[in-house]
């Protein structure tokens, strides 16, 4: 059994349901439980009675009562886990006592959720030692490939999450766009805020620039790597961290990312393009969170993403360089 734990809620956890949260930390720990622990309290949000629909802020503590071992591992099957750690293992790019950088295949959910049942979180619980799991310190879109780091120990994930969340993360994407923006190179400082728009009948939620009560900063940098007139390989760099971000602003700037229907709609599909998300998280610079050396990770282009590059010849090894005072 575990002692009760109280656990900080992190930048990239934040809009997170608590119901959602407790099953990404404790996949072991059945909905109907939560659902008691609930009710008894024993489950607390920042020191206050909460149902399984609240929303998380950043910085918020989550009190957690005693857990047996099986619901902090989710008592995961021997041959499953066996299968889980040979996948993490074929996708690792990086790993010491402290990270690990994996390059996720675009398709594979980071966390768990509704009708989401494989993972990247839950596959983690796989690699649990002495009673300590890996844990995500960011996320990146379902749909979204490329770059993701993982903390193997507690100060490492506390510290990982820190330099998220003040922006010492310096992130580089790579992405295919519709045309070709102009200027080639510049910045694009839109606030977004999500907002209820209407999709045919009915109402959805959806991230859109915005001004006003809820709107947050975004800001983005770009510049084009190669531009063959109706698409361009772009470099992306997120400055602040909203959901959707670049997406969301590639398309307000009527160059909407290749096979981003959500955003960009029909506007982003492109013959003889695969119908998929071309978004590509393709390095990251930051202090390793034990040494404190700076150190830059680099993915390679996988999946739909590589074919692309091949078919419009593009430069996989392509290198982009940031102004300094970009940052």
């Amino acid at each position: 059994m575990t002692g009760v734990q109280n656990i900080s809620v992190t930048d990239d956890e934040a809009g997170m349901r608590i119901d959602r949260w407790f099953k990404s930390h404790f996949p072991g720990v059945t909905h109907a439980q939560l659902e008691k622990y609930l009710r008894k309290g024993e489950v607390r949000v920042a020191g206050g009675r909460v149902k399984s629909n609240r929303r998380l802020e950043a910085g918020e503590n989550v009190r957690v009562p005693p857990l047996s071992d099986r619901a902090t591992t989710k008592g995961v099957p021997h041959a499953r886990a066996k299968e889980d750690r040979a996948f993490l293992a074929s996708i690792t790019l990086y790993e010491d006592d402290e990270i690990v950088a994996l390059n996720k295949p675009s398709g594979l959910a980071v966390q768990g959720g509704e009708k989401t049942a494989r993972h990247i979180d839950g596959m983690l619980a796989a690699c649990e030692q002495d009673g300590v799991r890996p844990k995500l310190v960011h996320r990146i879109d379902k749909d979204t490939g490329g770059l993701l780091l993982v903390a193997k120990t507690r100060k490492a994930a506390q510290a990982l999450a820190e330099a998220f969340k003040d922006r010492q993360v310096e992130k580089t994407y790579w992405a295919l766009v519709v045309g070709a923006p102009r200027p080639r190179e510049g910045e694009i400082d839109m606030p977004v805020a999500k907002r209820m728009v209407r999709i045919g009948n009915r109402g959805v939620e959806r991230v859109v620039p915005a001004d006003g009560e809820g709107a947050k900063r975004a800001v983005s940098h770009y510049q084009i790597v190669e531009d063959i007139g109706r698409v361009s390989f772009v470099a992306m760099r997120p400055i602040t961290g909203r959901t959707h971000q670049l997406r969301v602003h590639a398309a307000a700037i009527g160059h909407p990312i290749v096979g981003d229907y959500k955003y960009g709609g029909e506007a982003s599909r492109v013959d003889g393009v695969a119908d998929k998300l071309h978004l590509f998280c393709r390095s990251m610079t930051f202090q390793h969170p034990k040494t404190g050396k700076v150190m830059t990770i680099t993915a390679p282009v996988t999946g739909a993403m590589k074919d692309t590059w091949a078919f419009f010849g593009f430069d996989e090894n392509a290198t982009v360089e940031w102004p300094e005072d970009a940052a």
